[in-house]
């Protein structure tokens, strides 16, 4: 009895410092190597001759795999545990398959072929492999928060901890790009091949450091209960389908989520295709969007929050991202110095459009679910 309530308080004190840290930088491969797949890949893939059409078939073939694996790892995950098992085998798929969708179409050098079909599909399977990896390790880290500790305040602080590392590694991977675009002068395309491959290359460096130290400093979480002690009752997947709160929840975050994934993916090529602007532009616009949208969100996480005023704010980053969408329209070639003027508005959009996401956060009998929800329209 006595070891039993030893056990208790061990799992309700505050976790160390350290602690918070190992477990905060778990996620630094995937946010980095997230950040160059959104931001550079349709770039690269059109760079090696393949068109749009199958540049876009690669990417929504990792899309799907993510939506699949996600569902199925998290129920795995949920009955049989191994938080770390699944996290070190998801980082090692995230690795492999990223450094060899861009260093090049492995079937094309199997075969010896260069064929644009051949190319389609040995990119398309390692973007699926990559996703694969990708959702195991996302969702084996997020869940483990809950399995940690009891303490509530710490798995807070968990949490915090590992938004402010997908901060750093978002801005560690436009660091990056803007060192390789100012340093290497392309004269050939093979060069501008090999500039994305030293971005994606040193991603996968630093994120899969942080890995090693995220899996030689946490513990495998052994936590099978509430504070309580008691088991949490499993919920059937029809239950949410019955939920109109599931469709409004869901239809606000994937459609926030559209807005701000598309830019990303998509202002790289309007920078260099359409703007004719520097390639060093390819870092510091998104760049200058990430930090500005940071910063916003920060100042709007002290403030007091009503449905109301939730609502106003996702209404006017909506309205913002309309008014820069005209500006991206109609901006002409010799003005494209206005384009980092726009980044900062789209960033502030951004913070604005991601705090509606918040709303359905104050009903608080279905705050257990909206926690999951984003694994489900993640990536």
């Amino acid at each position: 009895m006595v070891d039993g309530m030893e056990d208790e308080e061990s799992w309700t004190k505050p976790l160390g410092r350290c602690t918070i840290f190992y477990y905060g930088v778990g996620h630094m491969l995937n946010d980095i190597t997230s950040a160059c797949w959104f931001t550079y890949l349709l770039v690269f893939l059109t760079d090696i001759g393949l068109s749009p059409r199958d540049a876009a078939i690669v990417m929504l073939t990792g899309q799907i795999a993510d939506g699949f694996t996600t569902i199925f790892a998290g129920e795995l995950i949920d009955r049989f545990g191994h938080f770390k098992v699944w996290h070190g085998a998801g980082s090692v798929l995230v690795a492999v398959s990223f450094s060899s969708v861009f260093g090049g179409c492995v079937p094309c050098k199997i075969f010896d072929s260069n064929s644009y079909i051949l190319q389609t599909i040995g990119y398309s399977v390692f973007a699926a492999i990559f996703n694969v990896g990708w959702a195991a390790t996302q969702v084996s880290h997020m869940s483990m928060v809950n399995c940690i500790t009891l303490n509530s305040t710490t798995r807070v602080v968990l949490a915090s901890c590992r938004n402010a590392f997908t901060m750093v590694a978002n801005l560690s991977l436009y660091a990056v790009a803007l060192i390789v675009f100012n340093l290497s002068k392309p004269r050939t395309q093979i060069d501008i091949e090999n500039q994305y491959r030293w971005i994606a290359y040193l991603s996968i460096f630093i994120g899969c450091c942080f890995v090693v130290i995220f899996l030689a400093g946490t513990k495998e979480p052994r936590l099978a209960r509430d504070a309580e002690g008691k088991r949490h009752r499993r919920i059937s997947w029809a239950y949410w389908f019955k939920k109109v709160l599931y469709y409004q929840v869901a239809l606000v975050y994937v459609l926030t989520r559209l807005v701000t994934n598309v830019s990303q993916a998509f202002l790289a090529f309007y920078v260099i295709n359409d703007l004719q602007m520097a390639q060093s532009s390819k870092a510091l616009v998104p760049a200058i969007i990430y930090i500005c949208s940071f910063l916003v969100s920060i100042v709007l996480q002290e403030m007091a929050w009503t449905g109301q005023r939730l609502k106003v704010f996702y209404s006017a980053g909506g309205i913002l991202w309309i008014f820069c969408g005209g500006g991206i329209l109609l901006l002409p070639r010799n003005m494209n110095a206005f384009m980092y003027l726009l980044s900062i508005i789209i960033g502030i959009a951004n913070a604005l459009m991601t705090v509606g996401l918040k709303i359905p956060l104050h009903i608080r009998r279905h705050r257990h679910f909206l926690a999951e929800l984003p694994l489900l329209t993640s990536n």
